[in-house]
């Protein structure tokens, strides 16, 4: 299996990599850092169709969505294992075409690919496993406080937008399909806000992988407490609006795979972020002494909306 991915591993020259692919493990000096570690894992036919991506996007956004936890904790990528379920009908081609796509990105963000397994499946999946290193206190779920302003970087319901376009939506006159769409299948991980929020002293972040408004739940409930969020401030992804105009508040709240930063600060905080995000960002609410994990969506006269929280879980019957 190691002979097999070693082709399309780069030679990583970085003088914490003392053993690289071809031996059992890799293998890196520590120094005086904290180590990051996640892994996700892509599955065909749960989280990609061939309708709706190319083998080249599959390893793009494979990379990309381990990136985004490294992202939201503030810390830097350094080395990926990747590990292959194979079919045995795969052909070599699309393989290729994958790690084209994974290498793309790793090259993007200065991920070294040191190791992998390929192992027979009746269905394709990928697994990767990312590192990172951070050299202070990591940014947690855990560390919202009443007070808190919410923000979020860049927009959100673009990737749901260009899912809906591969899937036989017509986008409206005057939209750009094409960028839409790149949004859903090349997302760009926040990595380098992410080390700005956590270099400003922000203390609280997640990125939004399964939903905006499932994903601050999270953070509602790791920190016991609530929240509100304004609608109108919410930013939504321009190709949403022009897409399905009645339902893009839907898709900026519920549709995933935006792989923007949610993120919780005091006022002060927030203030000296302006102009340090290459993304931008918005502030959206506010964190409130309530009961933990509920969040209030309330509209410009500050009325309640009933908004269903529909974000993915892989749990869900």
């Amino acid at each position: 299996a190691a002979a097999a991915t070693q082709p399309h591993a780069e030679d990583p020259a970085t003088p914490r990599l003392t053993v690289t692919i071809g031996d059992d493990t890799a293998a890196w000096t520590v120094a005086d850092v904290t180590e990051l570690l996640t892994t996700d894992t892509v599955v065909q036919g749960v989280h990609f169709t061939p309708e709706t991506s190319t083998w080249q996007t599959v390893g793009w956004k494979g990379l990309a969505s381990n990136l985004s936890d490294i992202a939201s904790m503030g810390g830097t990528p350094t080395f990926a294992v990747v590990t292959l379920g194979l079919p045995d009908d795969t052909k070599v081609q699309d393989m290729d075409d994958l790690y084209e796509g994974l290498l793309e990105a790793a090259a993007v963000y200065g991920v070294n690919v040191i190791g992998g397994d390929i192992v027979s499946s009746p269905v394709f999946f990928m697994t990767i496993a990312q590192t990172g290193v951070i050299h202070t206190t990591p940014m947690l779920r855990s560390a919202a406080r009443p007070g808190d302003r919410i923000a979020v970087t860049g927009t959100l319901g673009g990737s749901a937008a260009g899912l809906a376009i591969l899937q036989g939506e017509k986008p409206s006159d005057g939209s750009d399909p094409e960028s839409i769409i790149e949004t859903h299948q090349r997302p760009r991980p926040r990595v380098s806000e992410g080390q700005a929020l956590v270099n400003a002293g922000v203390l609280c972040a997640m990125d939004v992988s399964d939903g905006f408004l499932s994903d601050l739940k999270k953070i509602c409930h790791a920190s016991g407490n609530a929240a509100r969020v304004e609608a109108p401030d919410i930013p939504i992804h321009p190709g949403a609006t022009k897409t399905l105009p009645q339902t893009a508040l839907g898709m900026a709240l519920n549709g995933g795979e935006d792989y923007e930063l949610v993120f919780t600060a005091p006022a002060s905080v927030m203030a000296s972020l302006e102009g340090k995000l290459k993304s931008g960002f918005h502030i959206i609410g506010t964190i409130t002494d309530g009961e933990p994990g509920i969040v209030s969506i309330v509209d410009r006269d500050g009325e309640p909306l009933e908004v269903d929280a529909q974000g993915w879980d892989h749990l869900r019957p």
